[in-house]
């Protein structure tokens, strides 16, 4: 995956992706709540931070991240998402073969297998 910026005479615009089998999700993590240490088998993700501040686990290292950051995550690379005090709202492009069930949950304080 490739980003791509272009400047137009009335703005710009940013490309994500272009012709690739992906899935676009608007991600939402209330105050206080996190979503399970997991991973994918069959997809990677590309995150941009919308609404934070964000405090995030991807692969070993936790990160403190803000509005506008961005980070890829590869298939098999453990990661969480925690919003602390305020709601956290991510866009997340996920490439591959898409499945909500292709979810290695390895930590959940909800209990979810």
């Amino acid at each position: 995956m490739e980003k791509y910026a272009e400047n137009r005479p009335w703005g710009s615009f940013e490309r994500f992706c272009q012709n690739e089998k992906c899935t676009v999700k608007i991600i939402t993590v209330n105050a206080g709540e996190a979503i399970s240490l997991q991973y994918h088998k069959n997809r990677s993700e590309f995150w941009r931070i919308l609404k934070g501040p964000a405090q995030l686990v991807i692969g070993e290292k936790t990160i403190e991240a803000g509005e506008d950051d961005e980070f890829f995550i590869s298939n098999g690379q453990k990661h969480r998402i925690i919003a602390k005090q305020k709601p956290v709202q991510i866009l997340e492009i996920a490439f591959g073969s898409f499945d909500e069930n292709d979810i290695v949950r390895l930590d959940d304080k909800y209990k979810r297998k």
